[in-house]
Order: C-alpha cells, then structure tokens, then sequence
C-alpha cells in the first residue's frame, strides 16, 4: 500500500522515571494519512505512550517522532500548533473534561487557542451538533452516561478541527449499543476528511474498522500491513497472544470451495450476505 504518511516515528527510545525497561524500543512506524489505522496489542505494549509521544507531552531520549515529515518541535508555540492539528481522546472520559457541562467543556479548548467568543459559540454549537449532543449540551456531564461522555471528549477535540484524531481504547467499557453509536460517529467523523487512530485490544474490532493495522509488542511495531494481510498471518498473532478476527476463524472454517474466488468478509452483514449465497 503506497501512502503518505501523516505521523511517523523512527527508531524512538523512551523510558519512564524509575522504570527498568524501555516503554518505547527503537519504535519505527508509519500512519497513513486519510485512513483509519488500528495500532494493536497488549496494555504495555506502548500504545498509549506512543499517542503522549505525537502530541509532545514526551519527548524521545534518541530518535525522532515526524509530523507530516518534519521533526517535531518542542518549542511552546510548536507545540500548541501540533495538539491544535492532533487531537487525542484517552480511554477515560473523566480524565479529559474538566467543566461542568458539555457546552463549558466544548468552549474551553478554542478559549486557550484565542478563538474570538462569536466563533467560539459558532464552532461549539456547529459540533454539538455534529456529534448528536446538542440536546445535551447543559446538562450537567455527571448526568450522562458513559458512551455521551466518550462522545463529549471527542467534541471538545474535534472543535479544534485537527487532521489527525488519536483514540485510545475509545470503545473499553462501553455496552454493545453505545460501542456501535461510537463507531458509526467514527465513520461520519472520518468522512470529514480527519484521519483517524484507534488503539484497541479488541481484534474483532480492529478487522471491521480499519484500513490499516499496526501491532505493537514490548515498545516495537513487530507487524503492518491491511487487516486481511496481518490477520492471514495466524503463527504471528499466536506468538504475540493476540486472538484472531472471529468472524475469520468462522470464514476460514467454510469449506474451501466456498470460499474460492471470494474475499473474507471484514463485517457480519458481508458474512450473512456470503453465506446466503454460498448456501442459496
């Protein structure tokens, strides 16, 4: 897959204080830009500390983190550019929003940009909106439920309008519905033309949504390619202790006629669709 990579880290080293071992580990990747990549593996892996490493919050102790093929800067004008063009949703709402209701939240990141207080009421409003949350957006947050907080963190990032949105676990605890709301927002979100980054140990997930998949083990990206790519290869995904797509297990136990000539379904409507005519 020929791509133009929007972030990119080569050969990054980084161990947190106190730590007897690297969180990063000459840690090369590359995302493409305009697609929906998933970076898989175990909690320590080094997704999250990868996601704090784009935004500047850490700064490599040898090699480089690449911002649309520059280096980044940890000037303090720099960096307040880079997390306007990246925004990061974490895993835990709470952690991101800090005022009382969605409106407040939403306002406060474009306040810190200098945004003049019309624009601000006009952006806020517009992704309220676009979010599905304007009926909400004075409630107290402590009202809302877990899947309207996700989306409230994700609105306070998205009204900085950034090219690159980074999404860490954002579907954990979430019940099947919500999980599927946020997907489907996800989709409408990248058809706005934001490039989009979820870090996920959910497999299932990562082979429906992504265009793109990098695994990620003890601080190294040790697998990339499409899902169909990563996935076919079982041997890796056993050695790492990652489980396969169900919905490949299930495909690949069809017989081989069946599935000759056909591509593997990546959703269970393409799979029903599959097996209706394999079997009509």
């Amino acid at each position: 897959m020929s791509m133009n990579r929007i972030l990119e880290t080569k050969e990054v080293n980084f161990r947190y204080s106190g730590s007897q071992s690297d969180a990063l580990r000459n840690l090369t990747l590359r995302v493409p830009e305009g697609k929906k990549t998933a970076i898989c593996g175990h909690n320590g892996s080094g997704k999250s500390t990868l996601f704090l490493h784009a935004i500047g919050i850490h700064s490599p102790s040898s090699g480089q983190v690449l911002w649309r093929n520059a280096p980044v800067s940890y000037g303090r004008k720099e960096l307040k550019q880079l997390r306007q063009d990246i925004g990061v949703v974490f895993q835990d709402p709470e952690q991101q929003i800090i005022l009382n209701t969605p409106y407040e939240d939403v306002t406060y990141g474009l306040r810190n940009a200098s945004v003049p207080e019309p624009e601000i009421q006009r952006r806020t409003e517009a992704i309220l909106r676009t979010m599905r949350l304007e009926h909400l957006a004075h409630t107290p947050i402590h009202h809302l439920s877990l899947g309207q907080k996700k989306r409230v963190a994700i609105a306070g990032v998205l009204v900085l309008e950034p090219d690159l949105l980074l999404l860490d676990e954002p579907t954990a605890y979430l019940d099947r519905v919500s999980e599927r709301e946020l997907v489907e927002e996800l989709e409408r979100i990248h058809r706005r033309g934001i490039t989009l980054v979820m870090a996920t140990h959910d497999m299932n997930l990562a082979y429906s949504w992504a265009d793109w998949i990098l695994v990620m083990d003890k601080g190294q990206c040790v697998m990339e390619g499409t899902p169909g790519d990563v996935f076919a290869d079982e041997a890796a995904i056993k050695v790492l202790g990652l489980e396969r797509p169900m919905l490949l297990d299930l495909w690949e136990a069809l017989p081989e006629a069946s599935r000759q000539g056909r591509e593997a379904p990546r959703n269970v409507e393409d799979f029903k669709t599959l097996l209706q005519k394999v079997f009509a």
